[in-house]
């Protein structure tokens, strides 16, 4: 990582300014650059937290938060409505950009690619102020590299699924595509293997969780047990070749 000194200016922090960090999918040496640059000048970091006080955003940080930096956890209650919680931290992280300071508000793979960043990002821009969104690398790229399983290839259609779709909808989405990334897997688990059992793909999917962690699992789908509970941070790569490259 670069030192102060060979910061570059585009990097730094600009006063009453907040930052969508794009962190990585776990691995702390997956952060790029220059939301490194940008974390370590910042005067506060706020970043999404269960309601236990678990924070995988802000674990992925450790070795690379100053210390004495103010920080905010926005705590997600599971099964409440979102919208309230975004509110709030909205206007607790406006106050600081009032005050002049800059924020860095950390997001877990890309900020732009499902990341509960954008919730925020609509709040702060709709109210007037400064806001910027550094890229980060996304789950499905980490995901990929991982298995050692390029995503699609020439004129492949690449789709990406949600697993909370309806069965219907995912027969219909995976029927017609050359390659798919499903995500949001979780509970939805059982409802996903059965789609891909039924079209006939199940030799052509792979399943990774945790991807870039110290607790990451890959294993080709068929060799997961019929009682699989698959985390939410799951994800099944599927091509219709098999391999990308063929």
């Amino acid at each position: 990582m670069s030192d102060a000194a060979t910061t570059p200016a585009s990097a730094l922090p600009v006063a009453g300014t907040a930052y969508g960090l794009g962190i990585g999918p776990g691995e702390p040496d997956l952060i790029t650059l220059k939301a490194y640059n940008i974390l370590q000048k910042a005067d506060v970091i706020a970043y999404p937290a269960l309601e236990d006080g678990a924070s995988l955003a802000r674990q992925i940080v450790t070795p690379h938060v100053p210390t004495g930096r103010i920080e905010i956890a926005i705590r997600i209650t599971m099964g409440q409505p979102a919208d309230p919680i975004y509110d709030a931290a909205a206007l607790e992280i406006g106050d600081h950009l009032k005050a002049g300071k800059s924020v860095a508000v950390l997001c877990e793979g890309d900020p732009f690619f499902y990341g509960s960043f954008m919730y925020l990002f609509g709040r702060l821009a709709e109210a007037g102020h400064p806001v910027q969104t550094v890229p980060g690398v996304s789950s499905m790229m980490a995901c990929a590299a991982q298995l050692g399983a390029p995503l699609a290839a020439r004129n492949d259609v690449l789709q990406v699924i949600p697993g909370p779709l309806s069965e219907e909808r995912l027969r219909a989405q995976l029927g017609d595509t050359d390659a798919a990334a499903i995500i949001k897997l979780g509970r939805h688990f059982a409802k996903v293997r059965k789609v891909i059992e039924e079209l006939g793909l199940t030799d052509r999917a792979r399943y990774i969780e945790r991807a870039t962690l110290e607790t990451q699992k890959m294993v080709p789908l068929g060799d997961l047990p019929e009682d699989t509970i698959a985390p939410y941070f799951s994800m099944i790569l599927i091509h219709r070749r098999g391999d990308a490259w063929r």
